[in-house]
């Protein structure tokens, strides 16, 4: 009897073994590794795993070595998507999975990336180029925004906060002339002078023969003190920009002005109204700078040639301009009447 039940219970114990290998082997699985562009683990992608036959989703999440896995997937046709921020980067479709498989399914967006470019008849070089130009793309359009917030922050008197992120910008790309100005312009409005003089000269080692840049250069070197150094970038500064000429010639006059160089700041008022003839500023302040060189003769003042008609030329181009007033009163301390051009008296209009 005990021998009968004792078989009893091994041919049970012999079933039971049976049963539980048939069980298993009623499913599938699958595992896989994700790789973005550079050959690294994708990591916090998803991937989504949907079977063709039942339209069954299942979503998995790559740990940090861009791996994921499951286990218990019925066998079938499955399409398998791997997702980054909800956007596809790239899909299988019609995978089988099959009984006591383990279905392995990589991604690889580098190789996805060549084979997409060899596809489209684009050589491996080429795709280098387009991926190069995209990245320069992506660069340049961060360093807008860096240059815009940088910009608002001038705007607003916050030149110290604006100088760091232009650092900041120039560092990460030191090959763009507009960084390095932008830099300068905003040392200068922080009256950090040596520190202007240095990013305009790093814009102009790029972009050497653009007249704006040895202005701001110019006028960096004249507010500390360069004038000889100011003069010539200004100079250089015409030559290069003559559209501009007057203004740079202008800014050269009024430098040599207030440094007392009267007869070099006549010469650039004249180099700045040979370029521009309407120009009533240049006028005023030659007038100025002759006045400096008049003479008493006795308890009359005596100006040289050419003084009355440089401040009569200014109230001929700017009547009611700011110097309108100081350009009369000097007229009166020399003797001269107001006249609209040269030997020309000017009439009072009549009012209506």
């Amino acid at each position: 009897m005990k021998k009968h039940i004792s078989l009893v219970i091994l041919l049970t114990f012999l079933v039971g073994m049976c049963v539980a290998p048939v069980w298993a082997q009623t499913t599938g699985s699958i595992k896989g590794t994700a790789k973005d562009e550079n050959g690294k683990p994708l990591a916090g992608a998803t991937v989504e795993v949907v079977s063709n036959d039942t339209g069954r989703k299942i979503d998995l999440k790559t740990n940090a070595k861009g791996e994921y896995f499951s286990i218990g997937i019925a066998p079938g046709n499955y399409k398998f998507t791997l997702m980054r921020d909800g956007a596809v980067l790239v899909s299988f479709d019609k995978v089988p999975v099959t009984v006591g498989e383990e279905r392995q399914v990589d991604f690889d967006l580098a190789k996805e990336k060549a084979l997409a470019a060899q596809k489209a008849g684009i050589t491996e070089e080429q795709q280098k180029q387009i991926e190069a130009a995209k990245k320069q793309s992506e660069k340049i359009k961060g360093l807008n925004a860096q240059l815009a917030e940088a910009r608002q922050l001038e705007s607003a008197g916050n030149y110290d906060q604006a100088i760091t992120i232009l650092q900041q910008a120039t560092q990460a790309d030191p090959s763009q002339d507009v960084l390095w100005v932008n830099l300068a312009e905003a040392q200068r409005g922080a009256k950090k002078y040596p520190e202007a003089i240095e990013s305009y000269q790093k814009a102009l080692a790029i972009k050497p023969n653009f007249g704006p840049y040895h202005s701001g250069l110019a006028d960096a070197y004249a507010k500390s003190g360069q004038t000889d150094k100011a003069v010539a970038e200004w100079a250089t500064a015409a030559q290069q920009d003559p559209a501009n000429a007057g203004s740079y010639y202008f800014n050269e006059g009024a430098v040599l002005t207030n440094t007392g160089k009267v007869d070099e700041a006549i010469a650039a008022f004249d180099k700045a109204l040979q370029a521009d003839p309407t120009r009533a500023d240049a006028y005023y302040w030659k007038g100025v700078d002759l006045m400096g060189k008049a003479t008493l003769k006795g308890d009359k003042m005596v100006a040289p040639e050419g003084t009355a008609e440089a401040f009569n030329k200014y109230l001929e181009l700017a009547p009611t301009g700011k110097y309108a007033d100081p350009a009369k009163q000097m007229l009166a301390t020399i003797g001269a009447s107001v006249e609209t051009s040269y030997g020309k008296s000017k009439t009072a209009p009549k009012k209506k």
